[in-house]
């Protein structure tokens, strides 16, 4: 997707927060928050990474060199597949027009070599936060990979995919009962954003998010029907 374009969807739809979550990448994080500047758009830095364990966990942060070191990270438990383009389609990086800078000649698609608990440890240590992703698909979803969520980290939050109500979240998943839960576009096309998540925050940080999830000092958060208040 053409960074203007994302920002532009976004704002007409609503939203006033967003993240840039590719699959194991960064590089096209910058594009965006440049293409946002002015608009009153905030971007948030993060990547939805493929642990060892071939769950998916979306990781967020504060600011764009906190995500590039985390990418290091990335990079050094990233098999070293080289990407076919004619199978798996082209990996581009842009600029904040949509112009062509270049190409990730990795495949992306592949799991790191880290588990989750370890991606956990490194996102908290560079004072980010991380949220398994889409836990109700059957795909690199947490409950169909482990049947459970795990105890060996504080799990602050999980997210369920656009396809799912919280309450029927629970009902078929009562393993996820009492965990905070937020509910992603995961979006791939301009017509995917969804704008459901309603943080009730002062400002947009990720002690702030932290907060919200908490439900402490005031802060919350609540899926809603887009277009109800």
């Amino acid at each position: 997707m053409i960074p203007p374009l994302i920002v532009q969807e976004a704002l007409e739809r609503g939203i006033e927060v967003i993240a840039i979550t590719d699959h194991n990448a960064s590089a096209n994080i910058w594009a965006v928050q440049k293409a946002a500047e002015g608009s009153g758009l905030i971007v948030l830095p993060g990547v939805e990474l493929q642990t060892r364990e071939e769950v998916h966990a979306l990781c967020l942060f504060d600011r764009l060199e906190q995500v590039e070191e985390f990418q290091q990270w990335i990079d050094q438990h990233l098999p070293a597949t080289r990407n076919n383009p004619d199978f798996f389609g082209e990996q581009f990086i842009v600029d904040e027009t949509g112009d062509f800078l270049g190409r990730e000649d990795r495949l992306l698609i592949n799991s790191v070599t880290a588990s989750l608990s370890q991606a956990w440890e490194k996102v908290t240590a560079l004072g980010g936060l991380l949220a398994p992703a889409h836990i109700d698909r059957q795909a690199f979803g947490l409950i169909a990979v482990l049947g459970l969520v795990p105890d060996d980290f504080p799990v602050e939050a999980l997210e369920i995919s656009r396809h799912i109500s919280p309450a029927e979240a629970v009902k078929r998943h009562p393993q996820i009962h009492g965990y905070p839960l937020v509910q992603s576009g995961d979006v791939h096309y301009l017509d995917g954003f969804l704008g459901s998540t309603w943080l009730r925050m002062e400002s947009v940080s990720i002690t702030e998010i932290r907060q919200a999830l908490r439900g402490e000092n005031g802060r919350g958060v609540e899926i809603r029907v887009l277009g109800q208040q």
